[in-house]
């Protein structure tokens, strides 16, 4: 297999690092954006619920399913034909002339992400296999993650305040275009020496699921959760997941294999994704409304507003990766959960007043950066530890999909009690999140990672003293 020099390496990293930009960057721009859209467009609340989570619904559905076609078909060619996707999008985005055109040309930006994340860390992994460099290659990449977590809110509110929320897709147009050149011409083609099979019904099934479960959250405040339409979503959801679990358990070769689930620390793993992504999302999309719609901030003042959980996205994270490779992943994820519930009760009581103190809004924003940044790298170790190597990509691959759900789902339940006017609701329900990540921590996770029965882990953190006995 060829394999590119030192300095073809090191483009190939900064092409994927551009791919993760383009994805991560896109997320804390948009929601500083969502109250200017909202008056552009005349977006009701749910409208914009919809700009993020079609996005993410479709992510979601295809994380999975995209990886596997890289690895059949070929990784660059599927890595070129997101990046084409993804940009074409960003910039009809752009040009979106209504709330309804923005959601379907985001829904054709998640497919081109869905070919982004997953295919890149592959080419990464062919690229750099000796495992100690790929790990300082994958730290390299999570660092990007961080810088776009930091700069997205400052920039995001700069773009809006300076030229418009249109820019903000269009940012995404040089970047993609200079990372297609550059995958032109440095990334090798590779694939998988024996690839997974497609499954097309479960890959529809999970659409069903996520898409109608995600609709009724969404449009029951205003339709009445008794409305027929919302009883038919609610069924359809209820049948998707009743047909896929049985229909994945006779798979060779599963899309989502429910058996993987037996193991605690692989269901602890993808559960505490779910929780800390919807505490994320959820918390982004009230404070765009609250610090704009009811403070009065412009958008670049809103985006200053959340430097302090920005700047701890970006420092906690290395922290969090330290912690889990000397003492295990309980530790950082007990502070996760500490820090998102307590940023949810403080919010509770700061965001009641209409002049809310500087120094109350910085410390809920510094508290959610701290819980939110040492939940990542847990995650990912812990949903790994618990399974055979065989399937510790799978397991990556099922845990950055349960962050996309729990996106859809913050944003979805989070943004319906905003739309009823109950703001303390949602900053309850996010103190929820935090509290079930807590309760995850220290029953799913260890010393020692929890298995399924007969299955041989894929991490050991066994210490120099357990070992000798």
């Amino acid at each position: 297999m060829y394999r590119p020099g030192g300095a073809r390496r090191s483009l190939v990293l900064a092409v994927c690092c551009l791919s993760v930009l383009l994805v991560s960057l896109d997320t804390t721009i948009l929601n500083v954006a969502l109250p200017a859209m909202r008056r552009d467009l005349g977006s009701s609340v749910a409208g914009l619920q919809w700009t993020l989570d079609a996005y993410t619904i479709v992510l979601a559905s295809l994380l999975t399913a995209a990886g596997s076609t890289a690895d059949r078909v070929g990784r660059r060619r599927i890595f070129q034909l997101g990046l084409v996707l993804f940009t074409g999008a960003s910039a009809l985005c752009g040009l979106a002339p209504s709330t309804g055109w923005l959601v379907l040309f985001r829904m054709v930006q998640a497919v081109g992400g869905s070919m982004l994340t997953p295919v890149a860390m592959a080419i990464l992994a062919n690229t750099f296999p000796d495992p100690r460099e790929r790990a300082r290659v994958i730290g390299v990449w999570g660092g990007v993650v961080g810088v776009s977590m930091a700069a997205g809110p400052v920039l995001g509110g700069a773009l809006v305040q300076s030229v418009g929320w249109r820019s903000v897709f269009c940012l995404n147009v040089p970047i993609g275009l200079a990372a297609l050149v550059l995958t032109a011409l440095f990334v090798p083609e590779s694939r998988a020496t024996r690839a997974r099979r497609a499954d097309p019904v479960g890959q529809v099934l999970v659409v069903v699921l996520l898409g109608a479960l995600t609709y009724a959250i969404i449009e029951a405040p205003g339709a009445g959760w008794t409305s027929p339409l919302i009883v038919v979503c609610l069924i359809a959801a209820a049948g998707a997941l009743g047909g896929l679990v049985p229909y994945e358990i006779r798979r060779a070769e599963p899309l989502i294999d429910p058996r993987l689930f037996r193991s605690a620390s692989f269901s602890g793993a993808t559960l505490t994704a779910v929780f800390a992504f919807a505490a994320l999302a959820g918390f982004l999309f009230a404070n765009a409304l609250y610090l704009q719609g009811e403070l009065g901030l412009t958008p670049l003042s809103a985006g200053l507003r959340l430097l302090p959980m920005a700047v701890l996205c970006l420092v906690c994270p290395p922290l969090s990766g330290r912690l889990v490779g000397s003492r295990g992943p309980r530790i950082p994820l007990l502070l996760a959960g500490t820090g998102i519930t307590a940023s949810g009760a403080l919010a509770v009581l700061t965001t009641h007043s209409t002049h809310p103190s500087y120094a109350h809004l910085s410390l809920t924003y510094a508290l959610f950066g701290l819980g939110f940044g040492f939940v990542n790298a847990p995650i990912t170790d812990t949903a790994v530890a618990g399974l055979p190597r065989a399937q510790a990509g799978l397991a990556a691959a099922l845990a950055a999909t349960s962050r996309q759900v729990g996106s859809a789902l913050g944003v979805a339940v989070i943004g319906a009690a905003v739309a009823t006017g109950t703001r303390a609701t949602a900053w309850w329900i996010i103190t929820g999140c935090g509290l079930a990540v807590l309760v995850l921590a220290t029953t799913t996770t260890g010393r020692r990672p929890y298995t399924a029965p007969g299955v041989e882990p894929a991490v050991s953190r066994t210490s120099p003293r357990e070992t000798a006995r």
